[in-house]
């Protein structure tokens, strides 16, 4: 799979690393410096190449959106016309200093990017772990034991492509539904950053559903 990477700091670039040694064609885009990028590209040992905005749209079966909110409409206008393609969103509708989501409770960040993109398939995932805990979920990938993720949307062919690279990562998919859950997954977020960044562990966390 091709998949464009739009936003490469540390989900962007964690991820994209594990798709390229998962085996997938990755463009990495949109960091402070083309060298990051080229480093990101040489580091991940895969197909990886540096590229801009336009080229990780446009030539990708699946965009992995990984910015900051308030950089969320830059990318999108950088990248182009994405119409028909997969877009897998982790970004969160934080406020500027990461204290609160702007959007909350009656919308969600996800739905808001689906709206702004109608003609994109848009699926929340990835949103809900740790960057840090991403490389050691990836080394234990062939346990029969994987820990959750949630994703969300509503194209059916999207879910699937998000599913395959949910478990690429090496977590476990859990469909939660419709985009419109992405109500209740972006909010939990702040409670798994609660606990990763302010807690007595440490942040490389991660979470598993049991139905018993």
């Amino acid at each position: 799979m091709r998949i464009g990477i739009l936003g490469s700091g540390l989900m962007g670039g964690k991820l994209g690393t594990l798709f390229a040694r998962a085996g997938h064609d990755v463009v990495f885009s949109y960091a402070r410096s083309e060298q990051k990028l080229k480093k990101l590209a040489r580091d991940a040992k895969g197909k990886a190449r540096a590229g801009t905005p336009r080229q990780a749209a446009q030539e990708a079966d699946a965009i992995l959106l990984a910015v900051h909110w308030s950089r969320v409409d830059d990318v999108l206008q950088q990248a182009g016309d994405v119409s028909g393609k997969v877009m897998v969103s982790c970004s969160l509708p934080m406020n500027a200093d990461d204290s609160d989501l702007v959007i909350a409770h009656t919308s969600s960040g996800a739905e808001a990017l689906a709206k702004k993109l109608p003609k994109a398939r848009v699926v929340s995932a990835f949103g809900t772990v740790p960057s840090e805990v991403l490389f050691d979920v990836f080394e234990a990938r062939r346990r029969a034991t994987k820990p959750s993720l949630v994703y969300c949307g509503d194209d059916a062919s999207s879910k699937q492509v998000a599913a395959q690279l949910i478990r690429d990562v090496g977590f476990d998919p859990v469909d939660a539904g419709p985009l419109r859950i992405a109500r209740y997954t972006e909010p939990f977020t702040l409670l798994i950053a609660q606990l990763a960044y302010e807690g007595d562990q440490g942040p490389e966390l991660a979470y598993r559903f049991e139905w018993r």
